[in-house]
């Protein structure tokens, strides 16, 4: 889900005044911009394609000494391969592709960027006691959400079906060895990460500018965010959030990081569904029950120190509905920004570790 909307009109208004392009010679999925913002002074954009979306990196200034260039590159390695080496359900060689084939009871031995994600999801499976589950891929393809299932010709599934499909779901089917950096399967679960790995890309680009010295970046990874410091006239980043519609973008709400190194990722029910019989199948699927939530939340927007915890727990809390998802933020001092139906109107409850953000603009 995008949360720059906000942040994309400005660029928007930055490049109608471009200055120069910087030629790259790595991949030609990616360009770095040298724009002028509305202040007079210089930014920095790097722009992309990774993990079947886009990315985008605002800066202030290229940190370091290598150049432009040599930053462009770094991002592109990194991302290139957590994308296609790590986690990429596509690409048959991958770490994640290698797993999921893996034998059952058989010793997995993982990669460092595999051991972050899979204890990470591990511990949110556990906190929203198995809302977040990478494990519910059987129960997204029966329900005609997967890749290769087009909503054009849809059913409600069988209950037969349904239940079959979940007997292959269950994270707590791996044991995860991190003392080892390895993993055993007690059942032939399907693994997918894309509810998690983008957020954790996120985060190592920040991790890789954090380390460059960079004092102030703005960087997204299809929707999910990583912000850090001010802009060049004092003012916070502004981010977005989307109103949950289905049609074109509009925003709902706009708020502030105060300066603060913040990671944000947003999750939502609106633009993937199915209606049968006038009742609405939403893309959510709730890995414990096998069907996919009825509740009145249409969006979950959380703020965290790690945008992969942001991506999994904003996931997580869109299985969970408005009240179990509010009360869970509350105990655990999440912030988090939801947004639930009521009638034709959409009403928001705000966490109160979120509300600080809604106050400077």
């Amino acid at each position: 889900m995008r949360l720059s909307a906000y942040l994309a009109h400005e660029i928007m208004i930055a490049s109608n005044r471009r200055r120069s392009l910087i030629p790259l010679c790595f991949i030609a999925t990616f360009a770095l911009v040298l724009t002028t913002c509305e202040e007079g002074h210089e930014r920095f954009s790097l722009e992309g394609l990774t993990m079947g979306t886009s990315y985008q990196i605002q800066l202030l200034e290229i940190p370091g000494e290598k150049g432009p260039e040599a930053l462009a590159g770094e991002v592109q390695g990194i991302l290139s391969r957590l994308d296609r080496e790590i986690f990429s359900t596509y690409s048959p060689d991958s770490e994640l592709s290698r797993l999921n084939k893996h034998p059952v009871g058989i010793s997995f031995a993982a990669s460092r960027e595999m051991m972050d994600v899979l204890l990470l999801a591990d511990a949110v499976f556990s906190s929203t006691s198995g809302a977040f589950d990478p494990t519910v891929a059987p129960l997204v393809n029966l329900w005609g959400f997967g890749p290769e299932v087009s909503l054009t010709e849809v059913s409600v599934p069988h209950d037969r079906d349904v239940e079959e499909a979940l007997s292959r779901v269950g994270f707590d089917h791996l044991v995860i060895d991190e003392a080892r950096s390895e993993v055993v399967k007690t059942r032939n679960v399907m693994i997918d990460l894309s509810a998690i790995a983008k957020g954790y890309a996120v985060d190592q680009i920040g991790r890789l500018l954090d380390e460059r010295g960079s004092e102030s970046y703005f960087v997204e990874v299809g929707g999910e965010l990583k912000i850090k410091g001010v802009k060049t006239d004092g003012s916070s980043w502004v981010p977005a959030i989307e109103a949950p519609l289905d049609q074109a973008s509009e925003v709902y709400e706009i708020f502030s990081n105060l300066g603060r190194s913040i990671a944000v990722a947003g999750s939502g029910d609106y633009r993937n569904y199915f209606e049968v019989d006038g009742i609405r199948y939403s893309h959510e699927i709730d890995p414990r029950t096998g069907r996919p939530v009825r509740h009145h939340l249409a969006a979950a927007y959380v703020i965290a120190d790690s945008a992969a915890l942001a991506d999994a727990l904003a996931t997580a809390y869109m299985v969970m509905g408005e009240e179990p998802a509010y009360e869970h933020a509350e105990r655990g001092e999440i912030a988090v920004f939801l947004i639930a139906r009521e009638g034709d109107a959409f009403v928001e409850r705000v966490s109160s570790a979120f509300s600080p953000y809604l106050g400077e603009q």
